[in-house]
């Protein structure tokens, strides 16, 4: 059974920093890429930052290059979402998902991913 387990949220104020992790099981990880979406009430989910299976292929939404940084440890199953200079337009519920992956590249499409955690609230506000 595959599981995903989203933690590290919370509120934070602008410019501030944290560090999501998505824990794993019940799959191949070495065979799956990893991605981070973010989605508001109302609004549809968006891609954040994806991982290709080994780790070598990253994928960044335009608003968040720069300030987000996606990892791995495969020998971990898991993966980290750093997130730096937080605005409050980065408030959302952020959710990890996983799919069998690309060796040679990544999407970063919420339709390429099946399996979804539960997400964890990000609150950036003053």
């Amino acid at each position: 059974q595959v599981q995903l387990v989203e933690s590290g949220g919370g509120m934070v104020q602008p410019g501030g920093s944290l560090r999501l992790s998505c824990a794993t099981s019940g799959f191949r990880f070495g065979d799956f890429a990893i991605g981070w979406f973010r989605q508001i009430p109302g609004k549809e989910r968006e891609g954040v930052a994806c991982i290709s299976p080994s780790g070598g292929y990253t994928a960044y939404a335009d608003s968040v290059k720069g300030r987000f940084t996606i990892s791995r440890d495969n020998s971990k199953k898991s993966v980290w979402l750093q997130m730096d200079n937080l605005k409050p337009d980065d408030t959302a519920t952020y959710y990890c998902a996983a799919d069998l992956g690309y060796t040679d590249h990544v999407i970063c499409s919420q339709y390429e991913y099946e399996n979804w955690g539960q997400g964890t609230q990000v609150t950036v506000s003053s």
